[in-house]
């Protein structure tokens, strides 16, 4: 069974906030500060797997090996983006099950041909609304668990198609079985507050730091009308300026040990070494 946590915090009516983890580290941090919920990012699992763009060139088969990692790893209820799918029907019937069987509790799912593209980036291609609509039937019906395992419906229609657009094609997602909308790519907050008090579904913000979308503090969205917001990108360009700087400091100044640096061995417990000394000192004590 999927992890009830997600369902009934939407279920509250409160709004909350999801950070997105790109690796496994970001994973146990999430965990250690208290988050319940966290997103398992394409865009940025992809870059810290295989260096690659968010343009569909991870596979199925990659990428549900890293939520099921991630699943693994943390004890938060993950929502896991899966593109397009991966391809037609019998594709996102194939990825919906296998996501679940990894352990992911929300599926997004985006109307983009694939191979598909970032929300935030240009050259996005739309399928038919008639054919998204089928993959949301098929998504909703190729769950094991019917009430935990929510299907997320994401439109990129905002940038080819307005706001007009993306609403009727959330309508048409929430009447196929959706049960949490995806606007991606609005461009105000005006934008934001119509999408929000269209439908009766939860909907959902994207808070892609750089991206084509406002960022406003969390009460904001909260008075907006949004269910909750994923944070997909913060973890990852935090850690890219830490990383950054800290490199240029060694190099420059042959500063190895800089103030501000993470205790480690408080990393080494975060990570479960404790586990493997207590093992150690069970079946293979120091001679």
């Amino acid at each position: 069974m999927s992890n009830p946590i997600l369902r009934e915090k939407l279920a509250s009516g409160k709004f909350f906030v999801v950070p997105g983890v790109q690796d496994m580290i970001a994973t146990v941090v999430a965990d250690k500060v208290g988050f319940d919920v966290i997103y398992g990012t394409g865009y940025w699992l992809t870059a810290s797997a295989y260096g690659l763009p968010d343009a569909g060139i991870a596979s199925y088969t990659q990428m549900v090996d890293r939520m099921a990692t991630v699943a693994r790893t943390s004890k938060a209820a993950l929502i896991a983006d899966a593109d397009t799918g991966y391809g037609g029907l019998l594709n996102v019937h194939h990825t919906v099950r296998g996501y679940e069987q990894a352990g992911v509790t929300a599926i997004q799912l985006e109307d983009q041909e694939f191979p598909k593209k970032c929300g935030h980036t240009p050259y996005k291609r739309l399928i038919p609304l008639e054919d998204m609509v089928q993959k949301i039937k098929v998504a909703c019906d190729a769950r094991a668990d019917k009430r935990n395992t929510l299907i997320i419906a994401r439109t990129d229609a905002r940038q080819s198609e307005g706001l007009d657009g993306t609403l009727r094609r959330l309508e048409a997602y929430a009447k196929a079985g959706a049960d949490v909308l995806f606007p991606e790519a609005l461009t105000s907050e005006e934008e934001m507050r119509t999408a929000c008090a269209t439908f009766d579904k939860p909907v959902m913000a994207n808070m892609a730091n750089g991206g084509l979308t406002p960022v406003p503090n969390a009460k904001v969205l909260a008075e907006l009308g949004y269910a909750f917001a994923i944070y997909p990108s913060l973890t990852s360009l935090v850690a890219v300026a830490a990383m950054e700087k800290a490199l240029v400091d060694l190099k420059e100044q042959g500063e190895g040990d800089p103030q501000g640096i993470a205790n480690f061995k408080e990393f080494c417990s975060m990570i479960g070494f404790e586990d493997v000394w207590a093992f150690e000192a069970k079946w293979a004590p120091p001679v």
